[in-house]
């Protein structure tokens, strides 16, 4: 009767093992249909001088990563001393510009040495001023695929938990064969491979390195002006406040208009409103610079309301600030659930 049971337990994890190999299979081709092959990483040793080009293909709060016409990828650290500026032409030297205008799809050359983690520790920084247009396009379309990969990590998630009560279901499995019959290395391994599972789907999550809003507020603006009001400034000091408390935090400020006035105008009033938010972060909080990702001014463009009411236009007149975290940050660590035997 003993060796019935175990046969039966036995034939239940297997099943069940079955079931989580095949979610982990349809996880796998989803993730690789998505991804693309991996570039080969360069390091620099500690003194050495370099000067690389190529295009910026991920932006963090201090660094960059440069993929150059190989593929080779070189990681570039920003400080307070490293100079950003455009190409200059006969008899003149290039604008300077902050070091938040370094965006994803920029192509630039970059100028520095090694430092002690194998980075190049930026010295200058160069570009043309039709390459930053380029690259503004370009972030003003990621939103929507960042959307879309949000979407795709939902899913991941939910593959987990399922991986993760399947893993429980076997190791009881395994607690029960083993009581009935000593041993039970077959139940054992099938519960192994189950944690396997889960941490190759872990590890899929962690790789993906967007960042997800925290924290997202607007404040708004009389008619063509860029003044902040008092209850602006609170808004700006609560986010400041969170921001500082936060890790591995980046502050995304866009500026918009509402639809009186020409094209021209509003970009130029849009930006300047992002940079009075900027301004009022960095002298009254000290929010480093290097932490405000993107910063631009839209213009009229992506209303949140009916232009053509008062109210509608008295909406339309603001600059959004977002809060973002790494998702690697946020994620809470999967657990394994494990029952004892009685």
């Amino acid at each position: 009767m003993v060796t019935t049971k175990f046969r039966t337990v036995a034939s239940t994890a297997l099943a069940v093992s079955v079931l989580l190999i095949t979610a982990s299979m349809a996880l796998s081709q989803t993730t690789t249909s998505t991804t693309t092959s991996t570039a080969s990483a360069r390091t620099i040793t500690s003194g050495q001088k370099m000067k690389v080009k190529g295009v910026v293909v991920r932006r963090d709060a201090d660094t960059f990563i440069v993929r150059d016409a190989n593929g080779v990828d070189t990681t570039v650290r920003l400080s307070d001393q490293t100079s950003v500026k455009t190409n200059g032409g006969f008899l003149r030297s290039g604008s300077n510009y902050a070091q938040t205008n370094i965006l994803r799809g920029l192509n630039l050359e970059v100028e520095g040495r090694g430092n002690a983690n194998g980075e190049l520790a930026a010295e200058k920084v160069r570009f043309s001023e039709n390459d930053m247009r380029v690259a503004r396009s370009v972030e003003s379309r990621a939103a929507p695929l960042e959307e879309r990969a949000s979407t795709t990590e939902t899913k991941l998630s939910q593959v987990e938990e399922n991986a993760q009560r399947l893993s429980g279901q076997l190791d009881e499995l395994a607690a029960v064969a083993n009581t009935a019959k000593g041993g039970a290395k077959a139940a054992q391994d099938t519960a192994d491979a189950a944690v396997a599972g889960v941490n190759e789907t872990n590890e899929r999550i962690s790789a993906l390195d967007d960042y997800v809003p925290q924290t997202t507020t607007a404040v708004n603006f009389k008619v063509n002006s860029a003044v902040l009001s008092p209850d602006a400034k609170t808004k700006l000091d609560e986010i400041a406040t969170r921001a500082l408390n936060t890790k591995g935090y980046v502050i995304e400020v866009s500026g918009y208009t509402d639809s009186t006035g020409s094209i021209q105008k509003n970009r130029v009033l849009s930006q300047n409103r992002a940079d009075a938010v900027i301004r009022y972060l960095v002298e009254n909080h000290q929010i480093p610079l290097r932490r405000v990702v993107t910063p631009y001014g839209y213009g009229k463009t992506n209303p949140v309301a009916d232009n053509t009411t008062r109210e509608g236009r008295e909406q339309n007149r603001r600059v959004e600030i977002k809060l973002l975290v790494n998702k690697g940050l946020t994620a809470p660590a999967p657990t394994i659930k494990t029952t004892g035997t009685e």
